[in-house]
This record gives C-alpha cells, sequence and structure tokens, in this order.
C-alpha cells in the first residue's frame, strides 16, 4: 500500500470539502451588499450563521494533514505564502468579527460598515485561495533548501491574480446557489437573478482561465496521456505504475466537470434548487481534482530547477508515521462528516429571522 498516495488524495478529499462548504460561505458574503435593505442582508447573513465556523473545520483539519504527512510541503509554504497567507487569516477573522458586530448596533452606518466588511473581506479571501492555487500552478522560486526565494510581488503575478479572480466568481456562484435554497419570495427572486449573471461569467472566465493554462502550463495535462509521461524532469519515474489510472480517472473527471457546469445553467432555468447547489458543487470538486491530477505527484513546483520540487515521496513523513496516521484518519474523518451532516440537518429548510440571529 503506498501511503505518500494515500495521503495525497486524504489531503485532496480534505480541500475539497473545504472548498465545497466555505466556498459558498465566501459566495454569500461576496454577494451581501447587493441585498437591499436591513431585512434581505440579515437573512443573506443568516443563512450562513449556524453552519460558517464548521466550515472551516475542513480548512483547519487539512493544514494540519499536510504538517503531519507532508512537512516539508507545510514549512516551505507557510514560509513562501507567509504574507498571503496572514492576509487570508486576517480577512477570514474580520468577516467573522463582522457577523458577529453588525447587529450589535442598530445605526445604519454602523451596519453598513460591518456589511462592507464583511462582504469585502469574503472576496478577499476566496481571491487569495486562488492566488495560492495560481502560484502551485505556475512554481515558486525554491532552491536546494527547499526555502522560498522570492518577493510577495512575485506571488502576486498576472496568471495567479487570474485564478484569484476565476475563485471569486467560482464561489459567488456557489453562494447564490446556495442562497436560493435558503431565501424564498421576492428575495429569491434576486438572487436567482444574480446567479444566471454570474454563471455566464463563470463561464467566461472558465474559458479563458482553462486555455491560457494550457497554453502557458501544457505539463498540467501531462497526467492525462495513455503514454509515458516526459514533462519534469524525474516525474514519469515516479508515477509510471499509476499512469493509466491517472489517465482514466483525469478524463472522468473531465467529463464529470463538464456535464455539471452545464447542469447549473438547466436548473437555474428549471427552478431546481438543490440539483443546482449539487452541481456546483460537483464542479467545483471535480476542479479541485484536475488541478491535483495536473501537478501530480508534485505538489509544490520549484521554478529554480525541477529536482528542487517537493513531491508526495521527498517531501513526506516516514512510513511508519503515515502509516499510524491513516488508521487515526479512519477513524476521526467519519466524526467530521458526522458532524457536518448533523448540523445541515438541524438548520435545513428557509432561513427565518429570530431572537438569536445576527
Amino acid at each position: 500500500m503506498d501511503y505518500n498516495v494515500i495521503w495525497y488524495i486524504l489531503v485532496g478529499v480534505l480541500l475539497i470539502g473545504y472548498a465545497i462548504l466555505d466556498g459558498f460561505d465566501l459566495g454569500v458574503g461576496a454577494l451581501h451588499l447587493l441585498a437591499k435593505g436591513d431585512h434581505n442582508r440579515r437573512i443573506v447573513m443568516n443563512s450562513i450563521g449556524p453552519v460558517w465556523d464548521g466550515n472551516e473545520v475542513w480548512l483547519i483539519t487539512a493544514g494540519g494533514a499536510v504538517f503531519a504527512a507532508f512537512p516539508h510541503v507545510y514549512a516551505t509554504a507557510f514560509s513562501g505564502f507567509y504574507i498571503p497567507f496572514m492576509l487570508l487569516l486576517a480577512a477570514l477573522i474580520f468577516r467573522a468579527v463582522a457577523m458577529e458586530f453588525r447587529s450589535k448596533e442598530p445605526h445604519r452606518r454602523w451596519r453598513q460598515f460591518w456589511d462592507a466588511a464583511f462582504s469585502i473581506s469574503s472576496a478577499i479571501a476566496a481571491t487569495l485561495f486562488g492566488v495560492t492555487i495560481g502560484n502551485a500552478v505556475t512554481g515558486i522560486n525554491i532552491g536546494a533548501d527547499k526555502e522560498y526565494q522570492g518577493t510577495l510581488m512575485e506571488l502576486l503575478n498576472p496568471y495567479a491574480l487570474m485564478i484569484g479572480f476565476f475563485v471569486l466568481t467560482v464561489f459567488t456562484l456557489h453562494g447564490s446557489l446556495y442562497l436560493i435554497i435558503k431565501t424564498e419570495g421576492e428575495l429569491q427572486k434576486q438572487v436567482k437573478q444574480w446567479a444566471m449573471k454570474v454563471y455566464w461569467i463563470f463561464i467566461i472566465f472558465y474559458i479563458i482561465v482553462t486555455g491560457y493554462t494550457l497554453f502557458l502550463h501544457p505539463e498540467m495535462i501531462a497526467n492525462f496521456s495513455f503514454g509515458k509521461i516526459n514533462y519534469i524532469g524525474g516525474r514519469h519515474e515516479l508515477i509510471d505504475h499509476y499512469d493509466t489510472f491517472v489517465s482514466i480517472t483525469a478524463w472522468i473527471i473531465v467529463i464529470l466537470n463538464g456535464l455539471a457546469v452545464l447542469n447549473i445553467h438547466r436548473c437555474l432555468v428549471k427552478g431546481l434548487e438543490h440539483q443546482g447547489f449539487i452541481s456546483s458543487a460537483l464542479s467545483i470538486g471535480a476542479m479541485v481534482g484536475l488541478f491535483a491530477l495536473g501537478i501530480f505527484p508534485n505538489m509544490i513546483v520549484s521554478t529554480f530547477d525541477p529536482t528542487y520540487s517537493l513531491d508526495i515521496y521527498n517531501a513526506s513523513s516516514s512510513q511508519k508515521t503515515l502509516k499510524t496516521m491513516f488508521y487515526i484518519a479512519l477513524v476521526g474523518i467519519p466524526f467530521v462528516l458526522s458532524y457536518t451532516i448533523a448540523i445541515y440537518w438541524v438548520f435545513r429548510g428557509k432561513t427565518q429571522l429570530d431572537e438569536n440571529s445576527y
């Protein structure tokens, strides 16, 4: 049993869970200012009120899994992306504070300030997640010492920013589909209009990002080939025995992603609320999966020398550690799933305001 691959998959599953769950949180936040009137804005904010903090558990769990299974990746990423990660942390904290403080005072300007803080911090957080993904695709300046040797502005390169804005559109669409489920009446009609507009913006970004990525980084589809992999020095030697399986998986995900994206529009037209949200979740899971397959087995690519790249073998913990943690994960992950399912079951249905609402 190859525990390195297993942990790569487990980390990917945790990140997919986070992207789907906290993705609509951030999307709802980004859309918040579009709602008119104090009542509607409270409905929008309270639609994620019972679940937003639980959703972020998936990010913490994913970070812990990377720390334990791939410590060199964790150390390099958190040192290289230190400032962006601190900005991300500040945005996540500020949006949480905004939710708690918004309704503490009835004054209009007080609430307007926290509304703006909630929306802007949500948009910044979503964009920074995309910037991180963009740099993972292009690679960063790490040397033989596994330390980042670049600047903040190099991380904020045009391609990474493009991916950042793309992720913002993905989360915004996902959030609007969630709001359709949680709202009713006139507000729901407005949200449906937002969703349709965001959908076409997403489609434009999707086409541009896909085409430009394939042009700029053709190695991202190396694992889609059934032949021998020749991209990135030494990479084909690592995945030769996974070649067919990875290629088949990649094409299945491509087809799934295309169908899910098309079905979102169908669901918006036909008013299929839950199906639209599920399709959006599947498309997000598929896109994260395609990203993971695109860089596999690398986790951080070096722009200096391919041999300096950190992959699932040279950046991992010992086999004994990976094996022990695997059995612990078999026990722990079901608890996270059970908690998530229970929370969503308890707070199902349309959002209603009461004395405990934000």
